[in-house]
């Protein structure tokens, strides 16, 4: 895909979604790191249906450390994971208050040496409660990135250097959700709704669907 196609398609789904964000429910930087971490293997709405219990008891690294790992269980045993989930939590939570003063520090290193924080999960809380132009990359977003062509590489490290490279500066901030989000009900995984797809023809996906 060449770089007019690029912002062709790229601006064509800024237009439709101008102010994207994620659908995970948070107020602060904090609910949103422990959402993301929580949301490894879970689907954002089963996420929901745990923060949405547990921050209104428990929302600060303060509040969940009292908890305790047991007593963050009962509010997560829902989501897959969840021992292992809730004890990164609770440990992540005694790191940022001995070591940030309670805050989600604003380092890619910082937030990637915490528990259960990989390098999507500190580029979308960077992206999400930052506004850094970071692209977290995650299925949804390698299937749509490589099925358009609109950047090509053979795991999600690929896909996102290339993204960070073909995507013009505009559009950094907004794209991984945009890209999330088109892949999660649109181009979907075993058969994309093309019909429905605004930027079916610039897409160069070869198997188009009806």
């Amino acid at each position: 895909m060449n770089n007019t196609k690029r912002k062709a398609l790229l601006t064509r789904l800024c237009d439709a979604n101008p102010n994207p964000t994620t659908e995970l429910n948070f107020s602060s930087p904090f609910e949103l790191l422990v959402a993301v971490t929580l949301s490894a293997q879970s689907t954002d709405v089963g996420v929901n249906k745990a923060t949405d219990k547990l921050f209104p008891v428990a929302n600060t690294p303060q509040a969940i450390w009292d908890l305790g790992v047991d007593g963050l269980k009962q509010y997560i045993k829902t989501i897959g994971l969840y021992n292992a989930k809730a004890e990164n939590v609770h440990k992540m939570c005694r790191i940022l208050l001995d070591e940030h003063q309670g805050e989600v520090p604003q380092s890619r290193e910082a937030l990637e040496a915490l528990p259960g924080v990989g390098r999507k999960t500190a580029n979308v809380v960077l992206n999400t409660a930052f506004g850094w132009p970071t692209i977290a990359v995650d299925t949804h977003i390698f299937r749509v990135s490589n099925r358009t062509k609109l950047a090509m590489g053979k795991d999600v490290i690929a896909v996102e250097q290339k993204l960070e490279k073909v995507v013009p500066k505009e559009f950094k901030v907004d794209v991984h959700h945009w890209l999330i989000l088109h892949g999660r009900y649109t181009c979907i995984a075993r058969k994309p709704r093309c019909g429905s797809c605004i930027i079916e023809d610039l897409c160069e996906f070869k198997d188009k669907t009806e």
